[in-house]
């Protein structure tokens, strides 16, 4: 068959699987679990991806799971993801009523969109006519929440990296991987869009930062103490007024929680933590931010004649889309939604860390829609399953075969002239050097 039959084909599989894919895509928002604990989800996807006749190995860092296909061919090899993982948004009102987990940022349908890319190309029998390989990955953990959780993951040998992606390359996942692609929602329809082929993505540095002061009765003798709390709160005003340093076009932000605040009113604070990040555009400007906040740190130590401790963990880098991948995705696109309703380019300063990948081989991410409200708010809904599930999977599925259709001639290509940004050891090296511990 020629390629434009090969997607009619698929397209009317998808179709067919229309309500078993709502089914599963339904299923996992109703069980959100956040990185590393998705072991409902895991199963769930893994049992379907075996269901339709794939080899799939579970598990793969901690959670998730890897189905197989074409494993007879040779050529270059695409792996289809989709991201397990939840956020926490305990004022959803869809929330997990235990753990406040809550799928506000689209996992469950990006999950989906990867079986429904699976049981559409096996089902209609177009897999067997595309050459190369594909691999169909369940990814833990994108979100970089919970860090004493995944720290004690990795006290216990059970992972190195917090990011699901980042354990992955570590463990050596993609090393036989030529290109990766998956769709991710935005509330895009707001603006009058349905799709973008490409968006673009903050780098970011996470830092466990910890201020150490004295104890001291806080009535009786608050003299005798050093203030931790005051020494947070003087770092934290000295980052607001960093602002005017930073360029508007490398997009900086720096955003924090403060996970432990004291231990009791009475008590002078001598233990106050904060989980901090920091994002940028590129990573020259991401790292003038971080030294600037690591200043502000400083400063507020020597202040209060305290000490504190900045524990740096390798964030995401930025992102860095295939071009000719996201032309394929849009002249796609145009088979289900009007030109005006195709943006080529979103621009955002949300972190992802399919960037890593970008580094050192092709992505394609890019943005659909059928959803409203803000990402990661009590506010987000799905509110149009056809735009959520349906015709991302039928745009993902006909931008595969592109890719795949007569020896892989396009995929071959956009992997021959990619230029890397680093080698994959270059970027096991820089997660490395990235985590660094600073006393002051």
């Amino acid at each position: 068959m020629d390629k434009i039959q090969l997607k009619e084909r698929v397209i009317n599989q998808i179709d067919l699987e229309r309500e078993n894919i709502l089914r599963i895509g339904r299923e996992i928002y109703k069980n959100p679990e956040t990185g590393y604990r998705e072991h409902k989800t895991t199963k769930l996807l893994a049992d379907e991806l075996e269901n339709l006749g794939l080899k799939v190995d579970r598990n793969i860092a901690v959670t998730g799971c890897r189905a197989y296909s074409n494993e007879n061919k040779s050529g270059i090899k695409v792996a289809v993801m989709g991201e397990l993982d939840s956020v926490i948004c305990k004022d959803h009102k869809d929330c997990d009523i235990n753990t406040g987990a809550m799928h506000a940022c689209g996992h469950n349908m990006q999950t989906t969109v990867m079986y429904g890319v699976a049981a559409a190309l096996v089902k209609s029998g177009v897999l067997s006519e595309l050459d190369g390989r594909v691999d169909f990955m369940a990814v833990p953990a994108e979100e970089y929440i919970e860090l004493d959780f995944r720290e004690e993951l990795k006290n216990k040998g059970e992972l190195t990296y917090y990011s699901g992606k980042q354990e992955l390359t570590y463990k050596g996942a993609f090393d036989d991987v030529s290109m990766c692609m998956m769709i991710h929602n935005f509330p895009i329809e707001e603006e009058g869009y349905k799709v973008a082929a490409q968006i673009s993505g903050t780098g970011f540095v996470g830092k466990k930062i910890k201020f150490i002061g004295q104890e001291a009765h806080a009535g009786g003798t608050p003299y005798k103490g050093i203030n931790a709390l005051n020494m947070a709160t003087i770092a934290i005003n000295s980052m607001h007024v960093q602002r005017e340093t930073f360029k508007d076009e490398d997009c900086v932000r720096v955003h924090q929680i403060m996970p432990k605040g004291g231990a009791i009113v009475n008590t002078v604070p001598a233990d106050v933590q904060l989980e901090t990040c920091i994002r940028a555009m590129n990573v020259p400007a991401l790292r003038d931010a971080n030294m600037k906040i690591n200043r502000c740190v400083q400063g507020a130590a020597i202040a209060m004649g305290g000490h504190a401790e900045i524990s740096d963990m390798p964030g995401y880098l930025p992102m860095n889309t295939d071009k000719i991948m996201a032309d394929l995705f849009t002249e796609n696109a145009k088979r289900f939604y009007q030109a005006e309703e195709i943006l080529p380019f979103y621009k955002s300063t949300a972190s992802f860390d399919i960037g890593d990948l970008s580094m050192f081989m092709p992505v394609l991410h890019p943005v659909s829609s059928g959803i409203s409200g803000g990402l990661h708010s009590r506010d987000y809904k799905i509110t149009n399953e056809e735009d959520a599930y349906i015709t991302p999977i039928k745009i993902m599925a006909c931008t595969l075969i592109d890719l795949l259709y007569d020896n892989a001639e396009i995929g071959e290509r956009i992997v021959r002239d990619f230029k890397p940004v680093m080698t994959k050891e270059e970027y096991l090296d820089y997660l490395k050097e990235s985590e660094v511990v600073t006393r002051y």
